[in-house]
């Protein structure tokens, strides 16, 4: 794509989804998928399949984490700039049986700087929240797709 193109900031953050995703073999591995991303968005799914389930037949926590760590991870880099993971928490609301469907909602609560702060809430098919993750995030250096660049504003 030229330079000089340029695109709008939803188109940006979808080619930023859709490119982390083809590289992303933990979310394809656990069956976590994109459902929708904008900037500083992000709606990931994932199934709870029996590998996922601990000791009393519910998700392990560790799974629910990931799944909204991963929701977190593409709405703070739907900008092109390359950010991580500074730090995150999460409360774990209600147990998950298993083959429920859990989505991941993130929303950018602060940007500023090279920090962002995010809030995840994940979700039951039945709309019951599950859980709630807030992560915070680092921007580095570097562009998940270099040259890819934002219309200008007339």
């Amino acid at each position: 794509m030229p330079e000089n193109e340029g695109l709008s900031p939803e188109d940006i953050a979808r080619t930023v989804g859709e490119t982390m995703y083809r590289k992303d073999t933990a979310a394809q591995h656990l069956g976590i998928a994109l459902k929708d991303i904008s900037p500083g968005r992000a709606i990931m799914t994932m199934r709870v399949a029996d590998f996922m389930l601990n000791g009393h037949k519910i998700c392990h926590g560790g799974y629910v984490f990931t799944l909204a760590d991963t929701a977190f991870a593409y709405a703070c880099n739907a900008y092109n700039q390359n950010a991580v993971a500074q730090g995150a928490q999460i409360s774990f609301l209600k147990a998950v049986k298993p083959d429920t469907l859990l989505t991941a909602s993130a929303i950018e609560k602060s940007r500023t700087g090279r920090t962002g702060l995010y809030d995840i809430t994940v979700h039951d098919e039945d709309g019951q929240t599950v859980a709630l993750f807030r992560g915070n995030s680092h921007t580095i250096k570097g562009q998940m797709i270099p040259g890819l660049t934002q219309k200008e504003e007339k």
